[in-house]
């Protein structure tokens, strides 16, 4: 999946795999803790004088791969940085468990980032971890203590796991303040914001942040019925969907808003343009 994306994106930016200087994959479920996913996409794609490297944080992982793309590209180290949010999260649930496995999907989706006209681009980024509520949602991998095992059916102890209550909370309570961290980062109002794009965990968690915010729902891109929660994916699969609707114009003033496990949360103010 990843590397399909990585190919639609790097055609849509007009470039090729060789044109790629460094490759950043958001997952939370790598097919190996080593090789990383980033190698094995490099592979797959021929971007052979690409660096690669994962990270991950959980749905806020395409947030935090965009802020640490844009600091290579401002910094000039790299000119084109691919990024591939790429989550196969049906690897990872009970399928007895319906209060997990009746939520996640599968999909990839990915971005060539680069320098562009001071116009557009990002202008702002705020990122967050709470590792002190990370207990909240888990996925076991190399170590498993007797309290994750406790919390789930025997012989599928690397299953996800999440206290839904906890994470509704923190999630409402992370998305708006994220989002207003970011405009008032960039001293603007929300009302001059004209799309944001969140997560898409749960259509509750969207619609009670909205409430916070004290915004029309009309201002957010919901695909949550079409794919359901796809983890760090979410957002670029909105962003393309978005674009090849129309909706997203040359211009327009979009803020990214996730949260995660971790627990972590973030969000990105840009101008958007190709």
């Amino acid at each position: 999946m990843g590397a399909e994306a990585a190919r639609l994106a790097i055609q849509d930016a007009g470039l090729t795999p060789m044109d790629i200087d460094l490759i950043i994959v958001s997952t939370e479920v790598p097919d190996y803790l080593s090789p990383s996913m980033a190698c094995l996409i490099q592979r797959e794609i021929n971007a052979e004088r690409a660096a690669a490297i994962d990270v991950n944080a959980a749905c806020t992982g395409f947030v935090y791969a965009m802020t640490v793309a844009q600091q290579f590209i401002q910094t000039g180290y790299y000119r084109h940085v691919l990024i591939v949010a790429n989550e196969g999260l049906s690897r990872i649930v009970d399928w007895e468990d319906r209060s997990t496995c009746v939520l996640f999907g599968d999909a990839a989706g990915a971005v060539v980032m680069g320098r562009v006209d001071k116009r557009f681009g990002i202008r702002k980024s705020y990122l967050a971890a709470f590792g002190n509520l990370g207990h909240n949602l888990t996925i076991p991998c190399c170590y498993i203590p007797e309290e994750e095992r406790q919390k789930r059916r025997a012989g599928k102890e690397r299953v996800i796991w999440q206290d839904g209550g906890e994470v509704f909370t923190f999630a409402v309570k992370a998305m708006a303040e994220s989002v207003r961290a970011v405009i008032d980062k960039a001293n603007i109002t929300i009302d001059e914001v004209d799309l944001i794009v969140p997560h898409q965990a749960n259509l509750r968690i969207i619609s009670s942040a909205a409430k916070r915010l004290e915004i029309d729902e009309g201002k957010l891109s919901v695909i949550l019925h079409e794919t359901g929660n796809i983890s760090s994916a979410s957002i670029p699969v909105a962003l393309d969907m978005e674009s090849k609707s129309g909706r997203l114009k040359e211009g327009d003033t979009v803020v990214l808003v996730a949260f995660g496990g971790g627990l972590t949360c973030g969000s990105i103010l840009l101008t958007w343009g190709k």
